[in-house]
C-alpha cells in the first residue's frame, strides 16, 4: 500500500517532467518510508540515468520491484503515471480554454522556480556528499571533469556516469584496502 501511495503522490505532485519529479520520488524512497538510503538512491538514479526512456518511470519501476518484486514493478509504474494520464485526459476538452489565460500562465510561472530550487537543492546534497567522500579537491576536480566531458567534449551523459561509476567502485575499493592495511599495521604494532 506504502509503494502505491507513494508513486501516486509522485504522479500527482510532479510537474515538468522526470527530472523535476525525481526530488519528489526521492523524498518518499528515503525519506518517508526509507526504501532506500541517500547512498544507493544516488546509485539507482545514476543508473537510471544511463538507461533510455523516461527517467521517473524507471525509478518507480526500480522501487517497485525492490519493495514487491514484478508485481510491485507493474503496481509503481501504475499509480506513478495514472494520476498524469487522468489528468491529461480530463483536461484535454479545456486546453483551448486554458491556454489564453492569463491566471494559468501566472500559476506556471510561480511553479518553475519552485522546481528549479528543489533540483539544485538536490544537487547541493549530492555535490556535498562527493565533497564528504572525495575531499574537497577531488570533489572540485570531479565536477570540472564531468562538465568539460558533457560540454566541451560533448560526450554523451551516459557514458559519463559510467566512467564516474567505474572511477568510484575503484576510489573506494583502494580506501578500503588501504584503511585494512593501516588497521592491520596498527594492530600489530
Amino acid at each position: 500500500m506504502e509503494l502505491t501511495v507513494g508513486m501516486f503522490r509522485t504522479g500527482i505532485l510532479g510537474y515538468g517532467g522526470g527530472p523535476s519529479v525525481i526530488p519528489l520520488i526521492r523524498y518518499e524512497a528515503v525519506t518517508r518510508y526509507r526504501w532506500l538510503n541517500d547512498d544507493e538512491f544516488g546509485e539507482v538514479l545514476a543508473l537510471a540515468n544511463a538507461l533510455p526512456g523516461p527517467i521517473a518511470t524507471k525509478m518507480a519501476a526500480y522501487l517497485g520491484y525492490r519493495e514487491k518484486g514484478a508485481l510491485g514493478a507493474v503496481l509503481a509504474v501504475l499509480a506513478h503515471i495514472l494520476p498524469t494520464c487522468i489528468a491529461m485526459v480530463a483536461l484535454l476538452s479545456a486546453v483551448t480554454v486554458l491556454s489564453s489565460s492569463k491566471i494559468v500562465a501566472g500559476m506556471i510561472a510561480g511553479v518553475t522556480p519552485v522546481i528549479a530550487v528543489m533540483l539544485g537543492t538536490m544537487a547541493y546534497e549530492f555535490g556535498e556528499k562527493a565533497v564528504k567522500g572525495l575531499g574537497l579537491y577531488v570533489g572540485i576536480g570531479m565536477f570540472i571533469l564531468s562538465f568539460l566531458l558533457l560540454e566541451a567534449v560533448q560526450i554523451h551523459p551516459a557514458i559519463v556516469i559510467m566512467l564516474f561509476l567505474a572511477y568510484g567502485a575503484v576510489h573506494f575499493r583502494v580506501l578500503a584496502k588501504l584503511k585494512k592495511e593501516r588497521k592491520n599495521k596498527e594492530g600489530s604494532a
